[in-house]
């Protein structure tokens, strides 16, 4: 059975994708272009935003359809750090440590509560 562009899966996929293109233009200069002005570093990183936005917005117009606001927030910061973990850790080379886990605990926690709060 195929998904309409509406089926909240939509939403997850979208914002995924999304948080890829936003740790990359949030973050990656500092590795890539460290040796340029901040402002090459800026543009660059507002070109790969682009592309962030250009997911972001229609994945959070489907979520919208079956989630709260709020509901779209906590899932939005889960995604994030699920995205983000991977890349200081692979891309960007940082240490892991159990402040990771710690706040991968808070960030279940919220997400817990927040699924428990009426949707639309």
């Amino acid at each position: 059975m195929p998904m309409n562009a509406t089926h909240p899966l939509w939403f997850f996929v979208g914002l995924v994708l999304s948080n890829v293109f936003m740790t990359f233009a949030w973050y990656a200069h500092l590795k890539n272009m460290s040796d340029k002005p901040w402002l090459i570093a800026a543009l660059a990183s507002w070109l790969i935003a682009l592309f962030e936005y250009l997911l972001q917005v229609p994945a959070n117009r489907v979520g919208y359809q079956h989630f709260s606001v709020s509901q779209l927030k906590i899932y939005q910061e889960a995604i994030a750090l699920t995205v983000f973990v991977p890349f200081a850790l692979f891309y960007m080379k940082e240490k892991m440590s159990w402040h990771y886990a710690a706040a991968a605990l808070c960030v279940m926690a919220a997400v817990f509560f927040i699924t428990r709060a009426p949707s639309r």
